[in-house]
């Protein structure tokens, strides 16, 4: 008989895959060994894998230029790395070795721009792409970035009234970009992105606030849409729309070269994951091309913003099971050495899901179980995956200690949860330490940071 959680894992999914394989019943993440990672740093643990934040980039490159071959589309493909999903220096300086580009969207991101140009990861070639509502801070920042010669700074314009907190500038050309409101998926609750300039305004503001005025550059066209980048009709009809005011915009505006599509390539969350990179952005670029031949109009330059796509898939944390409580009949909670509403925040905020794997045990039978975390909150909870509405663990060994991990959770999960700061009922934030792979195969990791303490937390609440 068949009981054993490798055998479930083995008969549920297509498995082992890249990078999750079982050795010694125990589970490996692309090669590392997790149980060896605990027994050195113990847990709760964030892990990052820095290797798989090159790995994505040039996929997403691969991907894009192969389709531009394919299709003998004539602009080019920019990678920019939204740094709003994990502003850790060792994100970006492992996503900057790749040829990339930043993605800003408060006034701080500019504080890490000149950062890096002080260090020599960034130079002032590099395009900048200013997102978001810019307050004072933002505007100022902006306006170093380009007084100091980061000649490919374009600010995106996210309404009308920040054109004229741009004006005392001192340089003769200020590149700009303007953000589409793009239209939101019928179930949403508004009808219209808060975001952006809607689709009927912008050519009208072009008309009467830009073209006439020399120190402006009109670069760029920005649009993004929540619900990511989808092979739906929704988001064939979204793109559609922009590039048609991509065209009607480069008739009289030649200097306009590249249309933003912003983030939305999802990430695995789950090991039944599917999706076909290389048919949508194969089909984006023949759709642009497609449009802009039919208005006879060059197709523009495509920029995209990938964040969760980046670096999601690099993260991972792991948990002990502390203890097993049956409190009736048919629910068996396993209660985990941290709190998912502090670690994993996305998972009950947004119910997300990841993918959830035992570390160890594999050779034992398996049980439906709900995870619990140490918070007295009734929403501190996990007890579901993207694939089922249950969750299947090995059964408790009173000899061995039961590990879990969750994965694929390297983006936004750090900043939503306040790192760093305070917690949920004063939970400590984990120890978090990355992973690098050495030129000789071997893997190299080195604590980041260590379990938050009672004194910082006690500091900020002015102990």
């Amino acid at each position: 008989m068949k009981n054993k959680y490798i055998d479930l894992i083995e008969q549920t999914f297509n498995f082992p895959q890249e990078e999750f394989k079982v050795n010694n019943n125990q589970l490996s993440f692309h090669g590392i060994s997790l149980i060896e990672i605990i027994r050195e740093y113990g847990t709760p643990l964030k892990i990052t894998y820095l290797p798989k934040i090159s790995q994505q980039i040039q996929k997403a490159k691969s991907i894009f230029n192969n389709a531009i071959k394919k299709t003998n589309y004539s602009g080019k493909y920019h990678y920019c790395y939204c740094t709003k999903s994990s502003h850790f220096s060792f994100v970006i300086d492992e996503a900057l070795k790749n040829d990339i580009h930043i993605e800003t969207s408060s006034a701080f991101d500019i504080n890490i721009i000149k950062n890096l140009n002080e260090r020599g990861k960034f130079n002032k070639d590099r395009y900048i792409i200013c997102n978001g509502y810019k307050k004072k801070e933002y505007i100022e920042n902006i306006t170093y970035l380009i007084e100091s010669r980061f000649k490919n700074t374009i600010v995106v314009l996210d309404n009308e009234n920040e054109l004229n907190n741009l004006q005392h500038i001192k340089t003769d050309k200020i590149k700009i970009g303007i953000r589409i409101a793009s239209e939101e998926i019928p179930k949403f609750q508004f009808h219209t992105s808060r975001l952006g300039i809607g689709y009927k305004n912008i050519i009208p503001f072009y008309k009467e606030n830009i073209k006439k005025n020399r120190k402006l550059e009109l670069k760029m066209l920005h649009f993004f849409i929540n619900t990511g980048i989808a092979d739906t009709a929704y988001y064939w009809s979204e793109l559609t729309k922009a590039v048609n005011i991509y065209a009607k915009l480069k008739k009289i505006t030649p200097e306009l070269q590249f249309l933003n599509i912003g983030g939305g390539f999802p990430i695995k969350n789950s090991l039944n994951f599917k999706y076909d990179y290389e048919y949508i952005s194969e089909e984006i670029v023949f759709k642009v091309k497609q449009m802009c031949d039919t208005a006879g109009v060059p197709p523009p330059d495509i920029f995209t913003e990938f964040g969760s796509f980046t670096v999601g898939e690099s993260g991972a944390m792991i948990y002990s099971v502390l203890e097993q409580k049956k409190q009736n009949g048919h629910e068996t909670w396993n209660i985990i050495d941290s709190s998912f509403m502090t670690t994993l925040p996305d998972s009950w905020a947004l119910n997300k899901k990841f993918i959830v794997l035992a570390i160890n045990n594999w050779d034992k039978e398996y049980q439906r179980v709900i995870l619990g975390g140490l918070t007295c909150d009734n929403d501190d909870y996990y007890n579901s995956e993207a694939h089922k509405n249950d969750i299947y663990l090995p059964k408790i060994n009173p000899t061995s200690k039961q590990y879990i991990g969750f994965f694929n959770t390297g983006a936004y999960q750090e900043t939503l949860g306040g790192y760093g700061g305070l917690q949920h009922c004063l939970l400590p934030m984990p120890k978090h330490i990355v992973i690098n792979k050495k030129k000789n195969g071997k893997f190299e990791s080195y604590l980041f940071r260590d379990e938050q303490t009672s004194d910082s937390m006690l500091n900020i609440l002015g102990y």
